[in-house]
């Protein structure tokens, strides 16, 4: 889990400075900055991948052994933030996360418009530079003139994290889709091999009870179990089963299918490290928000160790508690420079004392938060 980030020189992200926690989410109004902090993230897991500066920002296609890599949107040309002087500055990242010798600390400089990333780890209290280079997976997070077994284990640790993150934005049309995998073990990043993942969930018998609890808590009265359907040509298709009739995948609901992708990512053979969420509350109900709130928190840090979620949405933030402000950021820009502040809820002036007295979802829509820092 990343226990703190600094950001500086991404974006609109200037300066940025955040603990975070198993359950973060972020708020604000429309280019306030949210998506610009997720796509820090994708950076850093560009990183992991010991992809190069270039395929990091510009994207990558297809190779024998990865993935196609989109890219950054706007790509290197806008990846830097734009001072008032008109220059761009390098981007900055440093992270902090746990491990068996103690806290990695790992800091990096990048220049986008030359290619170059230069970097320092620490693990257990002891630096080490990394190499000046147009860094290709052959050089990644490694210097191969140490031999300390531990520090190579602990940022072979962390380059694993960093790698392992699931941006994670199901699309109904997928999901409506029949799997051609049995038994899938994590879905696409818009929900592709969702019903293979679903199969494998309902073998498991735990896993399966509890997935289905969690539908059956969204919609109490349409649902009674979850159902794989098997094609022509052995694809799965997902179902719901209520007094011994199927509903298909194809006739569900936006917010129910949404959800239900949601949900089976905490219960997946292969959950991620990090899971990344946009816009939690698309397609759902603001009376379902509750569940859904209910289900971020009580799964994150179990089977995902880490959750970062946005939403525009007052009514999500509303069924949070005082507890939960600390991981709860705002996000605000400057109208003249063009800078995003990122603000924990526990740090807004006044707020807390306000709250108790007015619903924190008016306050939202109000704008209150935004005149408040």
């Amino acid at each position: 889990m990343i226990e703190h980030i600094e950001i500086e020189g991404f974006k609109s992200l200037e300066k940025v400075s955040l603990d975070l926690g198993p359950l973060n989410i972020f708020v604000g109004t429309n280019a306030s900055g949210k998506t610009n902090f997720l796509e820090a993230l994708r950076v850093l897991q560009g990183i992991g991948y010991g992809y190069t500066v270039d395929e990091i920002f510009n994207g990558k296609p297809r190779g024998a052994n990865s993935e196609v890599w989109d890219g950054i949107r706007g790509g290197s040309r806008f990846a830097s933030f734009l001072k008032a002087s008109g220059e761009r500055d390098s981007i900055y990242f440093r992270i902090v996360a746990p491990n068996v010798v103690g806290a990695v600390d790992y800091r990096v400089h990048i220049s986008p418009e030359d290619g170059t990333l230069t970097g320092i780890a620490s693990a257990g209290g002891s630096g080490y530079a990394l190499p000046s280079l147009p860094w290709t997976s052959e050089f990644q997070m490694v210097d191969p003139t140490i031999e300390d077994p531990a520090w190579i284990e602990a940022v072979a640790s962390v380059r694993g994290q960093l790698r392992d993150v699931q941006f994670f934005s199901p699309s109904p049309r997928i999901l409506r889709d029949y799997s051609a995998a049995a038994a899938a073990h994590r879905m696409g990043d818009h929900g592709e091999d969702f019903a293979g993942v679903i199969d494998s969930i309902l073998r498991n018998a735990q896993k399966g009870s509890d997935y289905v609890s969690w539908l059956k808590e969204l919609t109490p009265n349409e649902l009674d179990e979850v159902k794989i359907l098997v094609g022509a040509r052995n694809d799965r298709l997902f179902a719901v089963t209520k007094n011994g009739v199927d509903y298909p995948a194809d006739i569900l609901s936006d917010g129910t299918l949404r959800f239900a992708a949601i949900a089976a990512a905490f219960f997946q053979p292969v959950p991620p490290r990090l899971l990344l969420l946009e816009e939690i509350e698309e397609g759902l109900h603001p009376t379902r928000l509750q569940l859904l709130v209910e289900l971020l928190k009580s799964q994150s840090g179990r089977g995902i160790e880490q959750v970062i979620a946005t939403s525009h949405s007052p009514y999500a933030i509303a069924w949070l508690k005082e507890e939960d402000y600390r991981y709860v950021f705002l996000c605000t820009k400057d109208e003249e420079t063009g800078a995003t502040t990122i603000t924990p809820f526990s740090e807004v002036p006044h707020l807390i004392e306000v709250a108790r007295r007015h619903p924190i979802s008016d306050l939202i829509v109000q704008g209150w938060l935004e005149n408040a820092v």
